[in-house]
Formats: C-alpha cells, structure tokens, sequence
C-alpha cells in the first residue's frame, strides 16, 4: 500500500516537470517587446517557498513548526496546480531486526519489520502577503509491526495492555499529522503565523527526528526520542509565532497526554500543557534552537507525574559536489516534581555521495528504574546511564523515474550501566538489514 504513492504518482511529477522545464528552457528574450512580470500567484519563486513565509527558501522546512538549514536537501515529490505547490515525501523500510544478535542479555529480540512514514502537504499564497499550508502525514507501524511495537534495545515510552512499553519502540498512530497554518508577511524580513492540528507537533525540540537530514538513512527511533521531539505527535495543537529575520519566537498549548495504544483512533483534546522556542538562523547552514515546555500527565500509567522538558539543538548541512553532509546535536532533559533531572544527548551525522550514503549516531541517555520496568525493590530508585553507537550505509539499487530503493545495513553497540549487566549482557550489539524505499532528491 505504501508503495503506490512512490511508485504511481511519479509519471504526473514528470509530466509537470517537464512542463516547467520546457517554459524555462527559453531562447534569448526579444528585446523589441515589452517584459511583463508574471501575476504574483504563478512566481515560481514564490510558489516555492517556506510553507511559514513567502520570504524564506523551501529548504527551511522542518516538521511542525521547526526550522532545518537552508542548505538541507530536500526529497520529494512537487508539483503545482491551480496556484497550489504540492509535495508528497516519506520513507519506507523492509528489515530483518536483530537486537543483541550475540544473544548476551535476556531483553534481545528479532523479528522482521517495516517502519515506514508518508507525508503529504500543499500551499498557496492567499493575497500578495498571505500563505496558507497544510499538512497530512500517515504511518502504517501498527500494520507491519506488532502491537508493542519493534525490538529496540533501552528505547523506552509509551504503554500497551496496561505495562510499560520497554525495548521496544512504540508504533506510530496511522495519522501523525493533520494541520494547517496561515502566515502573513508583515514586511520582507518579518511574518506572523499560526499553527493548528489534530494530532500535530508543539514548538518543543528540534525538527523531529524523521525529518532531519542526518537521520533520513537510519530506521531506528533515537533511544533519546522521549527527551527531545516526542511530542511530534500530540492530539490538539495550537501554535502562534513571529518572525523576524532570521530569529523566530513561538509559543503552543497542546495536550499533554501521549497517544494511547489505538493506533486508528483520536484521542481527547485537552490543551493543558504548553511549550515556548527561540530559533535562530545565523547562516545558509545553522539552524539553532533553544525550548522549554511543560507536559501535563504524559504517561498513562502514572497520570498524577507532569514533566518540564528542556531542550536545545544544532543542524548542521553542507552540500557537497554529488551530495551533502548533514549533522544534528541535540540536548534534552526531562524533570519531573522531586526528582533530579535527566539528560540526554544525541549527536548524529550522515555523508551522501551519488548512490552511497554512510552514517552514524551517538547516543547518552539517563533511564531509571520506573523508564526500563525494573524491581525497585532490587534495583532501588536509581538512574542508569545508557550509551549508544550507531554506524551504518546504504546504497541505491534501483532508480524509477524519481523514486529509489536502496539496500542497505547497519550495526549498533550499547554500553549501559553494570548494574544492568544480568538483564542486557555486557555490551550487547544489534544487527539489521533492510531494504529502503524513497523519494529522490529534489534539484533547487
């Protein structure tokens, strides 16, 4: 099913293409004639630019509200019609997962996976300074992975039949995202906006890690999700923001409470948490940004905890001669009322070069013993710091048209504290395999 969207709407991408491609391709101009402005609607310029801001490039997009490097590539799909720009993007992975695959623990499994994502929007400009957007974004994990989810040592959030969902990474709801948003340029160098969406993404964190450049390549959820973008699928959002420059302030009110274990449904909308950010973009390649949020009863199972997260991050892109080099850092802390704080820390990057990208990711997160479901009464109330090596490729097997299907492996190594020694081995290892699916990358 995922397939489709990839696979049949390429020959109309094309079409266009070629369409634009043709009333560009233009001889020398006749200088006898008059040169008139194209109306403001069809500028291509125009067309193509920040789904928040007529006076920004396209390679800004993030996810929710967020901001990536300008220099990010892009992948997709677009085409206009009718004063709309289109784009259709996502990732699909077909992959033998193994989780401790030198059998040294008792938490490893393995199993055969698909995390998979799809993401469709459109925009058009509203007047000579308005820009409505909107966005649709669907995954199929509940389909082509169990109900708990898929083996992922240390990755913890969320519940499934009243317990803790712990090794495993939770699947995602079938609608991640259904949101709109309108902005007004005030002048060239400022804009006003607001965001709303049912589920959607509060300004809290960096853009979400599916839709970083640096981590385009990975299948796997980072271990640190839950203390820097998990909030990137929340049941009731409402974001203002302003602009200025290369500055932007945003504030949110959003529920709190994270998606319950029915996949297919929409949870009750309860705006009883809020979120603020600073981002700031000093350069074609920098995207910075500082938040902080307060997240009412996040988990189901322990209702009366509410936790203040913080986060900061850094995104980094460069392209290169056949490619790009793209690289994220990202801070976050969760503290909850008469507990210590605890950290997390991710550095990822990833090197692409014509038919080969190579990439990596490190990770330092704190888990406790209520995170990883263990016996206080043999553990006591403690926290464990978790490490986390990523390495791994992938390479493009076949191309159709615009769409790509890469083969591709990867190989992670954990050290945790040894105290956990007797439940995960010392030192366990993963392995996985996986074929991938995906759109290429777009010319700018």
């Amino acid at each position: 099913m995922f397939l489709l969207p990839f696979i049949s709407v390429h020959a109309q991408y094309d079409s266009m293409d070629m369409k634009m491609n043709m009333n560009m391709d233009m001889s020398k101009p006749d200088t006898t004639k008059p040169i008139m402005k194209p109306m403001l609607p069809m500028d291509m310029n125009r067309s193509m630019s920040n789904v928040y801001s007529l006076n920004l490039p396209m390679g800004r997009n993030g996810s929710g509200t967020g901001w990536l490097p300008d220099a990010s590539p892009m992948y997709g799909f677009m085409y206009h019609r009718h004063h709309w720009m289109y784009m259709l993007h996502g990732n699909l992975f077909l992959r033998y997962n193994d989780q401790d695959f030198t059998n040294k623990g008792l938490r490893g499994n393995k199993e055969f996976d698909a995390p998979a994502w799809l993401m469709f929007m459109g925009q058009k400009q509203v007047g000579q300074n308005g820009l409505f957007h909107f966005s649709i974004m669907s995954s199929l994990d509940a389909l082509t992975s169990r109900s708990g989810g898929y083996p992922l040592l240390f990755q913890t959030g969320e519940a499934y039949k009243g317990r803790s969902i712990v090794d495993r990474q939770h699947p995602h709801d079938l609608f991640s995202e259904l949101s709109v948003s309108y902005s007004q340029a005030l002048s060239k160098r400022s804009d006003l906006f607001i965001y709303v969406g049912y589920p959607a993404e509060p300004a809290l964190g960096p853009v979400a890690y599916m839709h970083r450049p640096s981590a385009l390549s990975d299948p796997d959820v980072p271990i640190s999700h839950h203390w820097a973008d998990a909030t990137h699928i929340t049941f009731g959002v409402a974001t203002i923001g302003l602009r200025f420059d290369n500055w932007k302030i945003e504030g949110s009110s959003f529920t709190g409470r994270e998606p319950n274990e029915n996949r297919y449904d929409f949870d009750k909308p309860r705006f009883d948490s809020w979120s603020a950010r600073l981002s700031f973009n000093p350069s074609s390649n920098w995207a910075l940004q500082v938040s902080h949020g307060f997240i009412k009863s996040p988990e189901a199972l322990h209702p009366e905890e509410n936790v203040d997260r913080t986060t900061a991050s850094a995104i980094y892109s460069l392209p290169i001669s056949k490619g790009s080099f793209d690289a994220t850092a990202v801070w976050g802390m969760n503290k909850t009322k008469g507990q210590n704080g605890e950290n997390a820390f991710l550095l990822e990057a990833s090197r692409r070069k014509n038919k080969l990208a190579l990439y990596s990711r490190f990770e330092r997160v704190q888990k406790s013993t209520e995170e990883l479901s263990l016996n206080v009464l043999v553990y006591g109330e403690a926290v464990f710091p978790v490490n986390s090596f990523t390495v791994g490729f992938n390479y493009d097997l076949l191309r159709v048209r615009k769409t790509k299907l890469a083969g591709g492996s990867q190989v992670s190594f954990y050290h945790a504290d040894q105290r956990l020694d007797n439940l995960y081995g010392k030192n366990p290892m993963s392995l996985e395999v996986y074929l991938r699916l995906y759109p290429s990358m777009m010319k700018m």
